[in-house]
């Protein structure tokens, strides 16, 4: 990603909900280094935050419903989260759960695009979002998995104002032209298995490395570590839970 820190339309946060927290901890802190602190009020439901020295760069949360999937969740920074889902209901989105604050940290919403991709709003109060990206073990960027990209590429534009630069192969998003992600049309294949969805990357400083130490240590390969010419070294993972995720190394 250029962006190193949360702005306005940019991704500020992603959180991981799950069906065994613990072992998620364990998993990820193995893979990242993070060390983990759980919110002891009754009221945070467990929700644990994930930090590299004393930055925060992720949480992890329980399954709130038993037809859940674990799953990644990418947040992205509004100014006014109310407003953003309207805007998000006017491109044709769906607003599947608030706006709703959260404590005096801030206040969000989940919402999913047309082709039900699910994300978070964020507007900002005493917690800001990650403090620290592209860093290895920090959020270094954003994937959108999609059956249908000429929907993304009229539905993100009408709600965050993005940046596109489109090829034949590959589609940033950008805040300003400032890249925060890419989209990817699913093949029948994957889209036969896998719906519509976010997908996180982490940067690690060996994409090799870090693939070989999630699967010694229970994750499961969904494409091996390959070199794009001319860009990073990438795979992507499902952890043992059967989260999905990215790693690479710029």
């Amino acid at each position: 990603m250029k962006l190193t820190e949360p702005v306005p339309g940019g991704p500020c946060w992603v959180e991981l909900s799950t069906s065994d927290v613990g072992a998620a901890q364990a998993f990820y802190a193995a893979l990242f280094g993070w060390r983990s602190e759980t919110d002891p009020r009754p009221e945070a439901g467990g929700y644990t935050t994930a930090r590299l020295g004393e930055d925060a760069v992720a949480a992890f949360s329980p399954l709130y419903r038993p037809e859940q999937e674990p799953a990644w969740t990418v947040s992205f920074a509004t100014e006014d989260a109310n407003a953003s889902a309207d805007a998000v209901r006017s491109a044709g989105g769906t607003v599947l759960m608030g706006p709703v604050d959260v404590f005096d940290q801030g206040r969000f919403t989940v919402v999913a695009d047309p082709a039900g991709a699910v994300f978070s709003l964020w507007q900002a109060r005493a917690f800001p979002g990650a403090g620290r990206f592209n860093d290895p073990g920090t959020l270094g960027w954003t994937e959108l998995r999609t059956p249908d990209p000429q929907g993304a590429l009229a539905f993100y534009p009408a709600v965050f104002g993005w940046t596109v630069s489109d090829s034949a192969h590959f589609t940033h998003w950008g805040v300003d032209g400032a890249d925060l992600g890419g989209m990817k049309q699913q093949g029948d294949e994957e889209r036969a298995r896998t719906p519509a969805h976010w997908l996180p990357y982490f940067t690690v400083s060996d994409t090799e490395r870090t693939a070989a130490g999630a699967l010694s240590a229970g994750g499961q390969p969904l494409a091996p570590p390959a070199h794009i010419p001319g860009g990073p070294w990438v795979a992507t993972l499902r952890d043992p839970q059967g989260a999905r995720f990215g790693i690479h190394t710029p």
